[in-house]
């Protein structure tokens, strides 16, 4: 008889993860791009002097923009993505940054190590309900016994960050709002049992 059963649990999203960016729109893209640079730079130094805070480049990117088939202007965009399970010093950054740059996303989710310590904790739990359900299928079919023959374990994969909605440029020293939630996990149970 193939099985499945799971265990689940609802635990605190601790990982916050942002992308802002510097954009310009122009007639000509170096001195679009060198105004993003020096912005990017700065925000760079900035946001490298802040402790427990993960930070990276992202996409940079120098486009052209069309007006009925012809390029009418220029546009120039780079990314820099931040990282961290410190919400106050994230949101205080993101807060001094939006002075320059503008957020074009922001997601919570659970970082990788919650993520496996729930996942190691809900194994016993999942592999205690697949042998309750192989206990109920042998009453059901009134066997005297079961055996498990295979059994699978999974976890849920990688969690997403949960995105929030991106806001507008604003002053500095005014941070993002967080609440933070909670995401599931989820470990399951699957194999077959012999029943005798």
């Amino acid at each position: 008889m193939t099985l499945a059963a799971q265990a689940e649990r609802e635990i605190a999203n601790d990982l916050l993860t942002a992308t802002l960016a510097a954009e310009a729109e122009g007639a000509d893209p170096a001195p679009l791009a060198d105004s993003v640079n020096r912005t990017m730079r700065r925000a760079l130094e900035l946001a490298r002097e802040q402790r427990g805070i993960k930070v990276r480049s992202g996409a940079y990117q120098t486009y052209p923009v069309y007006d009925r088939n012809r390029v009418a202007r220029w546009r120039v965009r780079q990314e820099l993505r931040i990282e961290s399970t410190d919400f106050a010093a994230a949101t205080a950054l993101i807060g001094k940054l939006q002075s320059s740059l503008v957020v074009s996303q922001m997601a919570l989710g659970v970082s990788n190590e919650t993520r496996k310590a729930a996942e190691n904790e809900l194994v016993a739990e999942a592999i205690a309900a697949f042998e309750e359900r192989a206990r109920l299928a042998r009453d059901a079919l009134k066997a005297k016994s079961f055996r498990i023959r295979d059994l699978q374990i999974s976890g849920g994969g990688p969690i997403a960050p949960r995105p929030m909605a991106a806001r507008a440029m604003l002053a500095e020293g005014a941070p993002p709002a967080v609440e933070p939630g909670t995401t599931r996990v989820v470990v399951s149970a699957s194999g077959t049992v012999q029943l005798q």
